[in-house]
């Protein structure tokens, strides 16, 4: 049976382990993690892809049958300042535990863990194996962690359940990302006589105003917000009396499942040459978007088991990317959900509900069981 005490302690303690990222210092909350699966009695290893990151794999073997993975992270984005409770204690205040991690990863990982714990303390057998990895770097990537766990073969689940979102929402879909810099090319002049120059700032501002009012063309999503253009980061300039000759413009662009990365980007070089034709464009990264049917089985079972806890359960799409994306080419089928408060990532005073991460480990229980089956 699914313990809140355990689920509070277990969540204190990986708080009280801190594993920002950056640096990425994961190896001590991936050992904390690593006993209490040997404890409870899962077959662990360990794989690192960097010297003192370890990615933990846990397994528990039932009759041949599917494979069910189940992945949280262990590093957090670093915590900052201005909190009013330490970001490392674990304070529990009104059912609420605070600190960095508490909702995302670390609360989320005492609730699988819980779940896997209450699964083998009732004697349940399942029809099937489950996987349950624990991994690092997703706050830059994954690089080192759940990716080359996949690209590499090292597990090979049936369908992936991807536990790092908020507020019990089944994440069907997700948008795509496209990273890019533009810089803009201008003339050095003297900072009095600008007219002999040509600003390559100046350039690179009217060009920002053209894309905060481009509307990207789109149809509609059920599960997402329309396309987004964010102004990052920004640099030019060699010394404030100098006219600069170049200038660097960084985009964030995130967009819908049916829209196709070329054309996006023709879009943007089009807006862009109606202000100038001097520039370059180069990709950084790109992520596509996701999406995945509401009749498929690990869909079906989460939304059955959600309802079953919280009386009601809701198919949502993420702005973000999220892991779920690195399934996309493989054929195993990923959404994502979560226990936390989707408000409080990565925010100062991040905190998540006892209650609801105890309704998270039942949840997880019932997908478990629901998906593998069980003699």
């Amino acid at each position: 049976m699914v313990q809140k005490d355990r689920i509070m302690r277990l969540t204190q303690k990986l708080i009280q382990s801190p594993s920002e990222n950056p640096p990425g210092n994961e190896h001590k909350t991936a050992m904390i993690i690593k006993k209490e699966l040997e404890n409870i009695g899962m077959k662990v290893s360990v794989c690192e892809y960097e010297k003192g990151r370890p990615n933990i794999i846990a397994i528990l073997e039932g009759k041949p049958g599917k494979t069910l993975l189940i992945n949280t992270h262990t590093d957090t984005v670093p915590a900052g300042t201005g909190w009013k409770y330490s970001p490392f204690e674990g304070k529990i205040i009104d059912n609420k535990i605070y600190g960095r991690g508490a909702t995302d990863c670390k609360g989320n990982t005492a609730s699988c863990i819980e779940a896997i714990r209450s699964i083998i303390e009732a004697g349940t057998k399942l029809n099937g194996t489950l996987i349950y990895t624990a991994t690092v770097d997703e706050e830059t990537g994954s690089k080192e962690g759940l990716e080359p766990l996949i690209e590499k073969k090292i597990i090979t689940p049936d369908a992936a359940l991807i536990v790092d979102s908020g507020d019990f929402n089944i994440d069907i879909a997700q948008k795509g990302l496209i990273h890019f810099k533009i810089t803009t090319h201008g003339k050095k002049a003297h900072g009095a006589y600008p007219d002999l120059g040509k600003n390559a700032i100046l350039t690179a501002s009217d060009i920002i105003t053209k894309l905060r009012k481009l509307k990207l063309k789109h149809t509609s999503h059920p599960h997402l917000k329309p396309p987004t253009i964010n102004i990052g980061k920004i640099r030019g300039g060699d010394k404030i009396n100098m006219v600069p000759d170049t200038c660097e413009i960084s985009i964030d662009l995130r967009y819908l499942p049916g829209m196709q990365k070329n054309t996006i980007i023709s879009e943007i070089k089009t807006a862009i040459e109606t202000i100038t034709a001097d520039y370059d464009l180069e990709i950084l990264s790109s992520i596509a978007p996701y999406e995945i049917d509401k009749n498929n089985p690990l869909v079906k079972c989460v939304y059955e088991s959600t309802k079953e806890i919280k009386k009601e359960a809701l198919y949502t799409g993420s702005e973000g990317a999220t892991m779920v994306a690195l399934f996309q080419n493989t054929g195993i089928p990923a959404i994502a959900t979560g226990f936390g408060i989707k408000e409080y990532m990565h925010a100062t005073d991040e905190y998540a509900r006892l209650d609801d991460l105890t309704d998270g480990a039942k949840i997880i229980e019932k997908t478990i069981i629901k998906y593998l089956g069980k003699e």
